[in-house]
Protein backbone atom coordinates (compact mmCIF):
# COMPACT_ATOMS: atom_id res chain seq x y z
CA UNK A 1 0.00 0.00 0.00
CA UNK A 2 1.32 3.71 -1.01
CA UNK A 3 0.20 5.92 2.15
CA UNK A 4 1.75 8.73 -0.16
CA UNK A 5 -1.60 8.66 -1.81
CA UNK A 6 -3.57 8.64 1.02
CA UNK A 7 -1.91 11.20 2.87
CA UNK A 8 -2.68 13.71 -0.29
CA UNK A 9 -6.59 12.62 0.14
CA UNK A 10 -8.69 15.20 1.10
CA UNK A 11 -10.25 12.57 4.28
CA UNK A 12 -6.59 12.05 5.48
CA UNK A 13 -4.85 15.01 5.09
CA UNK A 14 -2.01 16.50 7.91
CA UNK A 15 -1.75 12.83 9.20
CA UNK A 16 1.35 11.28 8.56
CA UNK A 17 1.67 7.79 6.77
CA UNK A 18 2.78 6.10 9.83
CA UNK A 19 -0.01 7.16 11.58
CA UNK A 20 -2.44 6.40 8.38
CA UNK A 21 -0.90 2.85 8.51
CA UNK A 22 -1.52 2.20 12.12
CA UNK A 23 -5.04 3.95 11.87
CA UNK A 24 -6.02 1.80 9.06
CA UNK A 25 -5.29 -1.73 10.26
CA UNK A 26 -7.32 -1.15 12.86
CA UNK A 27 -10.23 0.19 10.70
CA UNK A 28 -12.37 -2.10 8.61
CA UNK A 29 -12.00 -1.46 4.59
CA UNK A 30 -10.95 -3.15 1.27
CA UNK A 31 -9.44 -2.62 -1.96
CA UNK A 32 -11.40 -2.62 -5.13
CA UNK A 33 -10.58 -2.55 -8.74
CA UNK A 34 -12.40 -1.57 -11.60
CA UNK A 35 -12.10 -1.58 -15.57
CA UNK A 36 -12.69 0.96 -17.93
CA UNK A 37 -16.10 1.59 -18.46
CA UNK A 38 -17.56 -0.13 -14.89
CA UNK A 39 -19.71 1.46 -12.97
CA UNK A 40 -18.84 2.24 -8.86
CA UNK A 41 -22.03 3.03 -7.54
CA UNK A 42 -24.93 2.98 -9.43
CA UNK A 43 -28.08 5.72 -9.57
CA UNK A 44 -30.57 5.18 -6.70
CA UNK A 45 -28.46 1.87 -5.39
CA UNK A 46 -28.45 2.13 -1.69
CA UNK A 47 -26.00 4.68 -0.61
CA UNK A 48 -23.94 2.20 1.96
CA UNK A 49 -19.97 2.35 0.96
CA UNK A 50 -17.41 5.78 0.73
CA UNK A 51 -14.82 5.54 -1.71
CA UNK A 52 -10.99 6.95 -1.52
CA UNK A 53 -9.50 7.00 -5.29
CA UNK A 54 -5.85 5.26 -4.84
CA UNK A 55 -5.62 5.06 -8.97
CA UNK A 56 -7.15 6.26 -11.62
CA UNK A 57 -10.31 9.01 -12.47
CA UNK A 58 -13.90 8.46 -12.24
CA UNK A 59 -16.84 10.92 -13.57
CA UNK A 60 -20.07 11.66 -11.94
CA UNK A 61 -23.06 10.76 -14.51
CA UNK A 62 -26.90 12.01 -14.11
CA UNK A 63 -29.10 10.24 -16.86
CA UNK A 64 -32.36 11.96 -17.29
CA UNK A 65 -35.44 9.61 -18.95
CA UNK A 66 -35.22 11.99 -22.41
CA UNK A 67 -31.82 10.71 -23.13
CA UNK A 68 -30.02 13.01 -22.39
CA UNK A 69 -26.84 12.86 -19.42
CA UNK A 70 -25.50 15.36 -17.32
CA UNK A 71 -21.53 14.97 -16.73
CA UNK A 72 -21.36 16.30 -13.15
CA UNK A 73 -17.83 16.06 -11.90
CA UNK A 74 -14.62 13.64 -12.12
CA UNK A 75 -12.70 12.78 -9.06
CA UNK A 76 -8.97 12.03 -9.44
CA UNK A 77 -6.67 10.11 -6.98
CA UNK A 78 -7.01 11.18 -3.60
CA UNK A 79 -10.77 12.12 -3.70
CA UNK A 80 -13.57 10.84 -1.49
CA UNK A 81 -16.73 9.42 -3.49
CA UNK A 82 -19.99 8.73 -1.92
CA UNK A 83 -20.07 10.79 1.68
CA UNK A 84 -22.82 13.13 0.95
CA UNK A 85 -24.92 10.08 -0.09
CA UNK A 86 -24.02 7.57 2.39
CA UNK A 87 -24.58 10.45 5.85
CA UNK A 88 -28.07 11.74 3.90
CA UNK A 89 -31.21 11.20 4.65
CA UNK A 90 -31.96 9.46 1.74
CA UNK A 91 -29.16 7.15 1.58
CA UNK A 92 -29.39 6.32 -2.20
CA UNK A 93 -26.49 7.53 -4.67
CA UNK A 94 -27.78 10.63 -7.14
CA UNK A 95 -25.89 9.32 -10.21
CA UNK A 96 -23.57 7.08 -11.58
CA UNK A 97 -20.13 6.85 -10.81
CA UNK A 98 -18.46 5.31 -13.82
CA UNK A 99 -14.40 5.22 -14.24
CA UNK A 100 -12.87 6.90 -16.61
CA UNK A 101 -9.91 3.99 -17.12
CA UNK A 102 -8.48 1.59 -14.66
CA UNK A 103 -9.42 2.38 -11.28
CA UNK A 104 -8.36 1.21 -7.79
CA UNK A 105 -10.38 2.22 -4.74
CA UNK A 106 -10.48 2.11 -0.99
CA UNK A 107 -14.19 1.58 0.85
CA UNK A 108 -15.17 1.82 3.84
CA UNK A 109 -18.77 1.46 5.20
CA UNK A 110 -20.21 4.30 6.96
CA UNK A 111 -19.88 2.52 10.59
CA UNK A 112 -16.31 1.95 10.09
CA UNK A 113 -15.90 5.28 8.75
CA UNK A 114 -17.72 7.08 11.78
CA UNK A 115 -15.52 5.32 14.20
CA UNK A 116 -12.35 6.38 12.22
CA UNK A 117 -13.30 9.75 12.32
CA UNK A 118 -14.29 9.84 16.16
CA UNK A 119 -10.67 8.50 17.07
CA UNK A 120 -9.23 10.81 15.20
CA UNK A 121 -10.32 14.58 15.25
CA UNK A 122 -7.96 15.88 12.62
CA UNK A 123 -9.84 13.05 9.67
CA UNK A 124 -13.29 14.42 11.54
CA UNK A 125 -12.42 17.71 10.35
CA UNK A 126 -11.19 17.25 6.83
CA UNK A 127 -14.63 14.90 6.31
CA UNK A 128 -16.59 18.42 7.49
CA UNK A 129 -14.73 20.60 4.98
CA UNK A 130 -15.11 17.95 2.36
CA UNK A 131 -19.01 17.95 2.64
CA UNK A 132 -19.39 21.58 3.09
CA UNK A 133 -16.81 22.49 0.38
CA UNK A 134 -19.07 20.39 -2.08
CA UNK A 135 -22.51 21.91 -0.56
CA UNK A 136 -20.27 25.39 -1.73
CA UNK A 137 -19.61 24.11 -4.66
CA UNK A 138 -22.94 23.06 -6.02
CA UNK A 139 -24.71 26.70 -4.53
CA UNK A 140 -22.16 28.15 -7.22
CA UNK A 141 -23.44 26.24 -9.83
CA UNK A 142 -26.92 26.60 -9.52
CA UNK A 143 -25.53 30.47 -9.64
CA UNK A 144 -23.45 29.79 -13.03
CA UNK A 145 -27.21 28.57 -14.64
CA UNK A 146 -29.20 31.33 -13.62
CA UNK A 147 -27.18 33.40 -16.10
CA UNK A 148 -28.21 32.60 -19.48
CA UNK A 149 -25.50 34.28 -21.86
CA UNK A 150 -22.17 32.23 -22.74
CA UNK A 151 -20.09 35.69 -21.88
CA UNK A 152 -21.62 36.13 -18.68
CA UNK A 153 -21.36 32.26 -18.00
CA UNK A 154 -17.71 32.60 -18.78
CA UNK A 155 -17.38 35.53 -16.30
CA UNK A 156 -19.04 34.20 -13.54
CA UNK A 157 -16.73 30.96 -13.37
CA UNK A 158 -13.38 32.93 -14.01
CA UNK A 159 -14.42 35.60 -11.10
CA UNK A 160 -15.45 32.67 -8.73
CA UNK A 161 -11.89 30.64 -9.50
CA UNK A 162 -10.41 33.53 -9.24
CA UNK A 163 -11.38 34.94 -5.92
CA UNK A 164 -11.30 31.09 -4.32
CA UNK A 165 -7.86 31.32 -5.05
CA UNK A 166 -7.24 34.55 -4.92
CA UNK A 167 -5.13 34.93 -8.79
CA UNK A 168 -6.14 35.97 -11.71
CA UNK A 169 -4.60 33.27 -13.58
CA UNK A 170 -7.31 30.40 -13.46
CA UNK A 171 -6.75 26.71 -14.44
CA UNK A 172 -9.67 25.70 -17.01
CA UNK A 173 -10.81 22.23 -16.17
CA UNK A 174 -8.77 20.08 -18.46
CA UNK A 175 -10.00 21.43 -21.95
CA UNK A 176 -12.11 24.06 -23.37
CA UNK A 177 -14.33 21.39 -24.11
CA UNK A 178 -14.75 20.35 -20.70
CA UNK A 179 -15.45 23.75 -19.47
CA UNK A 180 -18.35 23.99 -22.08
CA UNK A 181 -19.59 21.21 -20.91
CA UNK A 182 -19.19 21.85 -17.41
CA UNK A 183 -21.23 25.36 -18.37
CA UNK A 184 -23.78 23.39 -20.48
CA UNK A 185 -22.42 25.37 -23.37
CA UNK A 186 -21.32 25.13 -26.85
CA UNK A 187 -17.44 24.59 -27.48
CA UNK A 188 -17.54 26.82 -30.69
CA UNK A 189 -19.42 29.60 -28.90
CA UNK A 190 -17.28 29.57 -25.91
CA UNK A 191 -14.06 29.89 -27.69
CA UNK A 192 -15.47 32.51 -29.88
CA UNK A 193 -16.16 34.31 -26.49
CA UNK A 194 -12.56 33.71 -25.27
CA UNK A 195 -11.28 35.05 -28.51
CA UNK A 196 -13.46 38.41 -28.43
CA UNK A 197 -12.47 39.02 -24.83
CA UNK A 198 -8.60 38.56 -25.81
CA UNK A 199 -9.32 41.10 -28.40
CA UNK A 200 -10.92 43.47 -25.84
CA UNK A 201 -8.20 43.48 -23.41
CA UNK A 202 -10.45 41.65 -20.46
CA UNK A 203 -8.00 38.34 -20.66
CA UNK A 204 -5.07 36.43 -22.11
CA UNK A 205 -5.89 32.81 -22.48
CA UNK A 206 -2.84 30.28 -23.24
CA UNK A 207 -4.10 26.69 -22.51
CA UNK A 208 -4.75 25.89 -20.00
CA UNK A 209 -4.29 29.00 -18.43
CA UNK A 210 -6.62 31.90 -18.62
CA UNK A 211 -5.28 35.35 -17.19
CA UNK A 212 -7.73 37.78 -16.11
CA UNK A 213 -6.47 41.20 -17.35
CA UNK A 214 -9.62 43.07 -16.64
CA UNK A 215 -11.46 42.48 -13.23
CA UNK A 216 -13.56 45.51 -13.95
CA UNK A 217 -14.90 44.49 -17.25
CA UNK A 218 -15.70 41.32 -16.29
CA UNK A 219 -17.89 42.15 -13.78
CA UNK A 220 -19.66 44.79 -16.21
CA UNK A 221 -20.40 41.80 -18.10
CA UNK A 222 -22.12 39.82 -15.21
CA UNK A 223 -24.73 43.17 -14.89
CA UNK A 224 -25.45 43.44 -18.21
Amino acid sequence: MDYSVLEKSTLFSGVPAAELRIVLEETPHHIQCYDKGEILFHLMEPATRIGIILEGRVEAQKSFPNGSQVNVSIRVPGDMIGPAAVFSKNQKYPCDIVSLEPVTVMMFRKNDLIRLMQKDVRILENFTEEIASATYMLQQRIELFSYHGIAQKAAFWLLTQARQTGKNKVHIPGSVSKWAMLMKVSRPSLHRELKRMEETGILAYDSPIVSILDVDALQDILGQ
